[in-house]
């Protein structure tokens, strides 16, 4: 069984990391055609092996500085494997699309029951084709085409920033908007439901809840959080873990930060991470521009919400100092652009300024050095077709607190 810490703890973005779950990508990214990599949201098509050898590239260099590296779908694995609460839930999560219609569906069902844990887990991360059911009937079966998929893939499991996110000993399991991802969740909340060495760890948000996604959440400082508010996640989401966190003491304000619903800055942290306790690595077009509102605790488990102040000078506030400083990528719009685009403010932190990044980001590294940030480059020229780094690429779980 992994050796999986009992209790998780994630104060801030940058304090020493200490476990992380990542998953490194397997079959269902052979998955991905022409054909269907728009609607499962790749912008091209991966040298699949080629990101698997970037990924272990990436989980080498978190081992080299003393991270523990733990598997989703070997979690997955052993969650299968000892609750039968969390294989009847996956199933029946599968099972439910309304694409599938009766005759289909109880076909499905019989094919998933039959599979051992490992097997179970590879069709519910690598999907199922048609032609691979080998006992289809009925008119569903019949009328898709053999290449379509009747359990689709996950390749974006890739990312499990966005499934979950900690804050302080309790996990959030999110909400994702796309109907490509809303699936993994299901996967991810059986692992921290149900798995061993999380039992009993408190949740403060569910799949098929409002639009909520990890990589709009980030842990400015002990007890402060931002949330983004855009293509991946609703105001409706961010009041509600707002109102959650303050209810169960996780954090005193949340800074939310509306920001564009386009596909380049579809979450908070591909415009803005954090490199150390006081300093963000932004993406200069959005810097000045930002605005938030910071959301504090009412009576009766209400929120109060303040009117919209510049970002950077709400969250310094909020944080308890006198300003955040700016790293921006890039020293002109085209290059900013570009690295912004090549996840270049996607850095994930190891700990105060020690961050991974992509290598490919050679201005915004450059930059990250020369203001004292020690800047782990990895290759990311296939993982990067998804539209996620470092940070998108990885759950921290535990993470020491941060001296200032």
């Amino acid at each position: 069984m992994s050796p999986v810490v009992r209790t998780g703890g994630v104060q801030s973005e940058v304090g020493r990391l200490r476990t992380v779950v990542l998953h490194r990508p397997g079959p269902e990214l052979k998955r991905l055609t022409p054909r269907n990599s728009a609607d499962l949201l790749f912008d091209a098509i991966p040298w699949v092996e080629r990101a698997q050898e970037e990924h272990d590239v990436f989980a080498a260099a978190l081992r080299d500085h003393g991270v523990e590296v733990l598997y989703l779908g070997e979690l997955l694995v052993e969650t299968l494997a000892a609750s039968p609460d969390a294989r009847a839930a996956v199933i029946a999560h599968t099972l439910d699309d309304p694409q599938l219609g009766r005759t289909l569906r109880r076909e499905v069902g019989a094919c998933l029951e039959s599979l051992d844990p490992s097997e179970l887990a590879a069709v519910l991360v690598g999907g199922l084709a048609h032609e691979e059911l080998q006992r289809g009937s009925g008119l569903v079966y019949q009328l898709m085409n053999p290449h379509d998929f009747v359990v689709p893939p996950l390749p974006n499991l890739l990312f499990t920033r966005d499934s979950a996110v900690w804050i302080g000993s309790s996990v959030a399991v999110t909400s994702p908007s796309m109907p490509a991802r809303r699936r993994e969740t299901w996967l991810t909340e059986a692992v921290y439901t149900h798995h061993p060495n999380f039992v009993g760890t408190q949740r403060i948000y569910s799949p098929g809840e409002e639009w909520l996604e990890g990589g709009d959440v980030l842990a400015l400082a002990p007890g402060v959080l931002a949330i983004g508010v855009g293509q991946r996640t609703t105001p409706a989401g961010a009041e509600t873990l707002a109102a959650r966190v303050f209810d169960a003491g996780l954090a005193h304000a949340v800074v939310v930060v509306p920001i564009k619903q386009e596909r380049a800055t579809m979450h908070l942290d591909t415009v803005c991470t954090m490199v150390d306790h006081d300093a963000v690595v932004m993406y200069p077009a959005v810097a000045d521009s930002l605005v938030a509102h910071v959301v504090t605790p009412a009576e009766d488990g209400h929120v109060t919400v303040a009117a919209p102040e510049p970002f950077l000078r709400a969250a310094a506030r909020v944080m308890g100092i006198d300003t955040l400083r700016v790293i921006d990528t890039g020293l002109d719009p085209v290059t900013a652009e570009r690295e912004q685009w090549d996840d270049g403010n996607n850095t994930l932190a190891i700990a105060p300024r020690l961050c991974v990044a992509y290598e490919r980001n050679i201005e915004t590294n450059t930059r990250l050095e020369a203001a004292g940030i020690e800047v782990v480059r990895i290759p990311g020229s296939e993982l990067g077709t998804g539209r996620g780094g470092p940070r998108c690429m990885s759950c921290p779980v535990t993470r020491e607190p941060v001296d200032r």
